[in-house]
């Protein structure tokens, strides 16, 4: 719709949009700022706090934008979601049988396309790898489109920044997690054996390993004493005399 069709038709701003959207944007200055500050193998500690401020800016974008749907499908915005969906295909259970089994939808159109990316609750969830420059390129795009934000800006526009905000919560919440120095991946942040061999570092992996050896190994069985004699024990330390 354009600006001159909602005037027309006695648009109004939608209420709490300026307030929203003037804290929308005053997160998304400072955002910038911190991320231009961290560096190549910074600690993931470092990005839990932009992290949190970047889902905080994202409740505050989703907020502002239309509601998404489950599905991710402009047929079944709100219908069920498939949970063995194919890769490639899109999350809606009803398009998804009828790919399954080839039938074509209303007036005999096909089945609605998949969805190009993948996404949580109607938000696009990037592929990773997921590294610093990419979140540093998310930051930029978001601090050119908060320039162009105004209140009568149209739904579309909203929903863009609501994405990128997701997209770039996703990554930074990815970098804040351990990593995995000892290449397990059943414990990412176990402590490391420095003088295991290579590829068996998890020390968590080391001990278990050790255990499995001990039990398996043949339990040395004392001979068996027969009823009337007694068991003859080398004692350890010599009697007390007296």
């Amino acid at each position: 719709m354009s600006a001159q069709d909602r005037h027309s038709r006695g648009y109004s701003v939608p209420t709490g949009r300026p307030y929203a959207l003037k804290e929308l944007q005053a997160k998304l200055g400072t955002l910038g700022d911190r991320v231009q500050d961290l560096y190549e193998g910074a600690h993931p500690s470092e990005y839990d706090g932009i992290a949190d401020a970047l889902y905080t800016a994202f409740q505050t974008a989703s907020a502002l934008a239309p509601s998404k749907s489950y599905t991710g499908c402009p047929i079944h915005p709100n219908g069920a979601l498939d949970p063995e969906a194919p890769e490639g295909w899109g999350r809606c259970l009803l398009c998804n049988d009828r790919r399954r089994k080839g039938l074509r939808g209303r007036g005999g159109a096909p089945a609605a396309a998949p969805a190009p990316e993948q996404r949580r609750l109607g938000y696009p969830v990037p592929e990773p790898p997921y590294t610093l420059e990419g979140l540093r390129l998310y930051l930029r795009t978001l601090d050119e489109w908060r320039f162009h934000l105004t209140i009568g800006s149209p739904d579309e526009e909203f929903v863009r920044v609501a994405d990128d905000l997701h997209r770039a919560f996703i990554v930074a919440r990815e970098l804040s997690r351990p990593r995995n120095p000892s290449g397990c991946a059943e414990h990412p942040g176990a402590p490391m054996d420095l003088d295991a061999p290579p590829g068996e570092a998890c020390i968590f992996c080391a001990g278990r390993k050790r255990r499995e050896q001990r039990s398996a190994q043949t339990p040395e069985m004392l001979p068996r004493i027969r009823r009337g004699e007694r068991r003859q024990l080398q004692r350890r330390f010599e009697r007390p005399p007296g």
